[in-house]
């Protein structure tokens, strides 16, 4: 009995103390421990109370039930357990934050990626309709991020025809429907219009999500060969 006891206040100690040096890893307060036992070894936390973070304090996000977090959480992790661990740790990526009504600057989002620490910030409550596929298009800015270099923007650009131009940023245009087009003409939504990253991002979300239209242009074609060939350079085991 008294054994038991011992494990019992061991196992209560140890819990907050690792979320403490996550926290000094990640520096996001408020944190508690989901899980840390995944396939791929991607660590998963939510949070036990409201946080906000960022250089100007911009980004919040709330607690979430724990019905709500159960539910949720099988979903995420049978879509991130596409990913190997191997080819996690070439993206740079670690820590998976669950949350709700997550925002910055205002602005509602489905997720926020930082691949300097290694973590993706979820919102457990984003449109369900389209939440397994958002979940590789916030990936794929982990990817972008950290290979910026295989994933060139220029390049991606010449794809398109000679007028078209993306704006300057995302939240710089009022195209971010995310249905997908059945008849594509070089774009699979309308947000893949905003900019080139949020573009390259819809194509790979697709591709994971295995929800490509019928018929594909020609030049989204050339858009969905450069997403497959820049992959295998980061991970030649790489399966779409």
């Amino acid at each position: 009995m008294k054994l038991l006891k011992l494990i019992l206040l061991y196992l209560f100690l140890i819990s907050p103390t690792q979320a403490d040096t996550i926290y000094e890893l990640i520096k996001i307060p408020n944190l508690e421990i989901y899980n840390l036992k995944t396939e791929n070894k991607l660590r998963y936390l939510n949070a036990k109370q409201a946080f906000t973070i960022g250089v100007d304090n911009n980004i919040n996000c709330f607690k979430s039930s724990k019905k709500d977090l159960d539910e949720k959480y099988k979903i995420i992790e049978k879509n991130l357990n596409k990913y190997s661990q191997n080819f996690l740790k070439k993206i740079n990526l670690k820590y998976i934050v669950m949350c709700e009504d997550l925002s910055i600057s205002g602005i509602n989002t489905a997720g926020i990626p930082d691949n300097l620490m290694k973590t993706l910030i979820v919102d457990i409550k984003f449109n369900d309709r389209y939440f397994e596929r958002v979940l590789h298009h916030e990936v794929f800015h982990i990817i972008n991020d950290s290979f910026k270099d295989i994933f060139n923007q220029q390049i991606w650009s010449s794809f398109n025809p000679k007028e078209f131009n993306y704006a300057e940023c995302s939240t710089c245009t009022k195209k971010i429907g995310l249905e997908t087009y059945s008849k594509t003409t070089g774009f699979i939504t309308e947000y893949s219009q905003s900019t080139a990253s949020e573009d390259m991002a819809e194509v790979f979300s697709h591709l994971m999500y295995g929800n490509l239209p019928a018929t594909v242009d020609p030049i989204l074609q050339k858009k969905i060969e450069f997403i497959k060939k820049g992959l295998l350079k980061i991970d030649k085991n790489f399966i779409l």
